[in-house]
């Protein structure tokens, strides 16, 4: 039986059907089919803070650590966050809060009303002893773009000379009776 050569890249055209395709070609595919159905999620990124972190600073400051980035594939898609974060603050009458934002808007929070600020909660103490607490939630966002799009946790201690403490009580002494806890971002694009 006589071979037949054909030359040329598009020699031959047509479907080929799916069942002849390898799976090792679908690392080649570079775009979704627009035929997905809504609600479905895209792409995860996340973040995980094992390490401790400190500051005394009375303005909103990034904790080190608690900040992912996502590239949105459509700019109507959304953007799910979740956040987990765990801490504590010095023992007296102080508080260290916490907010969310996108870039430098702050998101996810209440109203802001008077000299109220908008925040996703915080860490006190109660009857004056050491604890450790834990603020988590998930906030659904519609950042309108396709650009490298920062999420992250910023805090704020109520007053000077407070201190506020992530992922470790205000202690911190070398005994059993201490933790050492971790805090996480993760965002997911959904697709609309």
């Amino acid at each position: 039986m006589a071979i037949t050569r054909l030359g040329g890249a598009n020699a031959i055209t047509g479907t080929i059907p799916q069942g002849n395709i390898a799976n090792a070609s679908l690392g080649a595919v570079t775009a979704l089919p627009a035929a997905i159905a809504t609600g479905k999620v895209l792409q995860v990124v996340s973040t995980h803070k094992s390490d401790s972190f400190t500051t005394t600073s009375t303005s909103f400051t990034d904790i080190t650590g608690l900040s992912v980035a996502i590239t949105p594939s459509s700019s109507s898609n959304k953007i799910l966050v979740s956040y987990d974060i765990t801490g504590s603050e010095d023992v007296d009458a102080n508080r260290f809060y916490l907010r969310l934002l996108r870039g430098t808007t702050v998101i996810g929070g209440g109203d802001s009303a008077g000299s109220r600020f908008s925040g996703i909660g915080g860490f006190g103490t109660h009857n004056n002893t050491i604890q450790s607490g834990n603020v988590s939630g998930t906030f659904l966002d519609s950042p309108s773009t396709t650009s490298a799009t920062t999420y992250k946790i910023q805090g704020s201690c109520t007053a000077g000379g407070n201190t506020g403490f992530i992922n470790r009580t205000e202690a911190d002494g070398n005994e059993a009776s201490q933790i050492r806890s971790a805090s996480n971002i993760t965002v997911y694009e959904v697709k609309v």
